[in-house]
């Protein structure tokens, strides 16, 4: 080798150098974060698609240095998204991002120990364990319990149902039907299906003029399907829905499961973490008994984007599902804790370090006044809205999650209706300073806020009633 290509083959940077990207970097993410106070709450997104297509390219065959790599990155590609770290973000379920989580991720990343077995990092694997006891606890599942993080709850949802099919089902998989409401997440159906549960056998139940499962449609399904052959194994009740934050009545649905010998996975991936708040534990009652839960600490525990979580109630079964040896492997341990013993993955990154740090560093009692605040934040919003004409409240927060549409003798149809509450999350989002988004739930269109940025405190939500307000009296004097 020659020593022009010794040189070549050499990845290493020296310390001073490591240094000064790392400076550079930092810098640049202190000052972004600095500013996403007066930052556009979704970006720019004119010629979007021109910028997309100017951006493809081969591969490069020579590098380039960091800080021309850095520049387009923080001034023209960052900004042109929605600005879901920032305070004025309400729109589908925000994910702040706590800065020690960042920093936790950078040190996963740089250190780079493999945390896919106790054995090659048993402190380090600890600690993930030490952040699943946590949801554990605060969640009141039982000491059998065990879990793993994922990349988030579609993930967590496919692990759920691989679970109770292996332990329902065995090899029957085919008989096997499976129970959502219309308003559970689209994820479940996607999850069902990579777990080999066909669409065919998936049943959607009807919700209540309050948007939760109704449970005599349940029955009703469950005693259809049993009289047809059929083998009803696994029910879905949802904490907090993505279109109107609706929980479902997790308590009644766990008695039937429990009567039907079903599996009952709890989907608490928004609002599961308010349970770790015990004067907001009234409100998710019966999540305690789920066989498994859905937990994203992205949204609850506002953490970055790619954490989510799964509990299984019985820790052995999840442990039958995954567990598996080869010759390269160490012998399998059960003292403690072993991702590759209760996930799919061996190969991974180090997700719990994130959960540990943010939480070691915060302390639960902070957490639990962050929760505690964005609810009452989604209560006071609720208030204000239902007192303004124009104004129907279709979803009070049950959690910290709002819908609405407008409504007025010049609204005369729905068509018109949806159009105007259309016209008005478009028109406050417009604004800059709030984006929120709706969702379509049957023929209504709704509007909605969803409180749940660590950074969104009560000025940012009187702004986002504010220009509600005044949006929409343009809107309806224009229809007069």
């Amino acid at each position: 080798m020659h020593s022009n290509d010794a040189d070549l083959a050499n990845l290493e940077l020296s310390p001073a150098h490591m240094q000064a990207m790392g400076e550079d970097v930092l810098a640049r993410l202190v000052q972004h974060l600095a500013e996403l106070g007066d930052a556009p709450s979704c970006g720019d997104y004119a010629g979007i698609e021109d910028l997309c297509r100017s951006l493809r390219e081969d591969a490069p065959e020579h590098g380039s240095a960091l800080p021309n790599l850095l520049d387009p990155l923080f001034n023209d590609w960052i900004p042109r998204s929605f600005g879901t770290p920032g305070p004025g973000y309400m729109a589908y379920i925000p994910g702040g991002g706590v800065f020690p989580a960042a920093l936790a991720s950078f040190i996963a990343d740089a250190a780079n120990r493999y945390t896919g077995i106790w054995q090659a990092a048993p402190a380090l694997v600890q600690l993930e364990a030490n952040a699943l006891h946590w949801l554990r606890q605060w969640m009141q599942f039982p000491d059998s319990a065990r879990g793993l993080f994922t990349t988030g709850g579609s993930m967590a949802m496919f692990n759920a149902i691989a679970c109770a099919r292996e332990t329902l089902l065995g090899t029957h998989i085919r008989n096997g039907t499976l129970y959502v409401s219309s308003q559970s997440h689209h994820c479940i159906v996607k999850a069902a299906k990579l777990a080999g549960i066909a669409h065919d056998r998936v049943r959607t139940i009807a919700v209540d003029a309050h948007y939760r499962m109704r449970v005599d449609m349940l029955d009703a399904a469950i005693a259809d399907d049993r009289a047809a052959g059929l083998t009803p194994f696994m029910v879905f009740s949802t904490a907090g829905t993505t279109n109107t934050g609706a929980v479902d009545p997790l308590d009644a649905i766990a008695d039937v499961a429990a009567r039907e010998g079903l599996w009952h996975h709890v989907d608490g991936a928004y609002g599961g973490c308010f349970h770790m708040v015990p004067a907001l534990r009234p409100l998710l009652e019966g999540l305690p008994r789920a066989d498994s839960l859905t937990l994203d600490p992205h949204k609850g525990l506002f953490l970055p984007y790619g954490t989510g979580a799964l509990l299984v109630r019985n820790g052995e079964a999840l442990r039958a599902l995954h567990a598996s040896s080869a010759g390269y492997l160490p012998d399998n341990q059960g003292e403690f804790y072993d991702p590759a013993q209760y996930g799919p993955e061996l190969s991974r990154g180090y997700p719990g370090l994130r959960v540990w740090l943010a939480l070691k560093f915060f302390g639960e009692a902070r957490y639990r006044a962050a929760l505690t605040e964005k609810r009452d934040l989604a209560v006071w919003a609720a208030e204000q809205l239902a007192q303004t004409p124009g104004f129907v409240l279709d979803a009070a927060p049950q959690l910290s999650l709002l819908a609405f549409h407008l409504q007025s003798p010049a609204l005369a149809t729905l068509d018109a209706q949806n159009a105007a509450t259309r016209a008005l999350m478009a028109r406050v989002t417009a604004r800059g300073q709030v984006m929120l988004t709706g969702a379509q739930v049957g023929e209504r269109f709704l509007g909605r806020i969803c409180v749940l940025s660590f950074r969104t405190r009560r000025a940012h939500v009187e702004t986002c009633v504010q220009q509600l307000r005044e949006e929409a009296a343009l809107l309806l004097s224009a229809t007069t």
